[in-house]
């Protein structure tokens, strides 16, 4: 059934508020389409997990390298690390090691979402969960507004229909800011907020490692991406959203 945007995201600010221990996770996949992605959307539900000694799993799909395309301080390859490096520090903060975060480098801002590199990368995702016994997989909305995190939701969707008994739950970014009156196709989200306000701070300081994203750390490029107070708001509050997609 139709419904327009401001009708989906009314329905996402009275989805029930619940606390980790009620999700019954025992193994915990994130997917990010770019660096930061897992910070914003995720911190809560990472650092909730890695309190309670979950195994957590952060797969980040794209290079990053789309952020500051015009920087000649920072060319791909240097933007790339910069940007795996801030994430580490990010997982760090959330209470992830490094070995608990993959990077599939696929092309910032053209994330393929089938042919030969998206069925590599759903065959990453499987084998990660796998390896892992992960049975919770979150990954950006479809409805988010931005190629790369839509092509994440089919690269996710696709490696749950390969792993049955894995639950998969979406989280909006960029859908937060979708048009009131755009019409979204299958009906009222359901799903869940998670109360987070003990790992808050934990997550403040996951946001604050991708300097390159909230601050001007790279001004070399005066169209590069920054995420402005506005957008870090949306962020801040004591719970997280996820939306229902396969259980």
């Amino acid at each position: 059934m139709n419904v327009r945007a401001v009708e989906a995201l009314a329905a996402l600010a009275d989805m029930p508020l619940l606390s980790f221990g009620q999700l019954a996770i025992g193994g915990l996949v994130v997917i990010a389409p770019h660096p930061d992605d897992e910070s914003l959307g995720c911190g809560g539900l990472i650092a909730a997990a890695r309190a309670e000694g979950c195994p957590v799993r952060i797969v980040v799909v794209s290079d990053g390298t789309g952020s500051h395309p015009k920087s000649a301080f920072y060319p791909p390859t240097r933007l790339r690390d910069l940007r795996e490096a801030e994430t580490l520090a990010a997982a760090e903060e959330l209470g992830v090691p490094p070995d608990g975060v993959a990077f599939l480098r696929l092309p910032d801002r053209f994330v393929p979402s089938e042919g030969t590199a998206a069925a590599a990368a759903v065959a990453n995702i499987v084998q990660i969960t796998r390896e892992c016994n992960a049975d919770f997989m979150t990954v950006t909305w479809q409805h988010d507004p931005h190629h790369d995190h839509q092509a994440s939701f089919a690269l996710a969707y696709a490696a749950c229909r390969q792993l049955p008994g894995v639950r998969l739950f979406a989280y909006p970014i960029w859908g937060w800011t979708l048009d009131p009156d755009q019409i979204l196709p299958d009906g009222i989200p359901r799903g869940f907020r998670l109360s987070m306000t003990r790992h808050l701070p934990a997550k403040q300081g996951a946001i604050a490692a991708h300097r390159s994203q909230v601050t001007r750390l790279i001004d070399d490029d005066p169209e590069g991406f920054i995420l402005t107070a506005t957008d870090l708001a949306r962020f801040e509050g004591p719970y997280e959203t996820y939306i229902r997609v396969l259980e």
